[in-house]
């Protein structure tokens, strides 16, 4: 498969400028899960810029906790 980086730069919102993953979505979640976090697209901006890539951070982001 073809990696199409310079369309998921496009789309990435990650405010993280020494990561060598941007746009190659399939290594930036390998990386992340193997973390237990999640990739920044996965957050709101607002929440992205805190770094805090956890799954409990996604769920307060998403409202999902109760």
């Amino acid at each position: 498969m073809e990696c199409k980086k310079q369309q998921n730069l496009a789309r990435c919102n990650c405010t993280y400028e020494p990561c060598a993953k941007k746009g190659i979505c399939c290594e930036c979640l390998q990386y992340h899960l193997q973390s237990r976090q999640l990739p920044a697209c996965c957050f709101p901006d607002d929440v992205e810029r805190t770094y805090d890539r956890s799954f409990e951070s996604f769920a307060r982001a998403w409202g999902l906790t109760g």
